[in-house]
């Protein structure tokens, strides 16, 4: 029980740091705002989910 809740841990700070990582090195439009859904989103479904949400804000805005 406390492996799967260390391990899903990980996963959030993983996320939050490569959703970070990615606001720093980009230009001010393409920022991705660091908020719950975003954190979940990269959470469950990993790098696919934030290459998605930049082709997402990228065609939208």
């Amino acid at each position: 029980m406390l492996d799967k809740l260390i391990f899903v841990l990980k996963k959030i700070i993983t996320s939050f740091v490569m959703l970070y990582g990615y606001n720093l090195l980009v230009p001010a439009v393409a920022i991705i705002p660091i908020n719950t859904i975003t954190i979940i989103l990269l959470t469950i479904f990993g790098l696919p989910a934030l290459i998605f949400l930049i082709v997402i804000r990228l065609l939208i805005y």
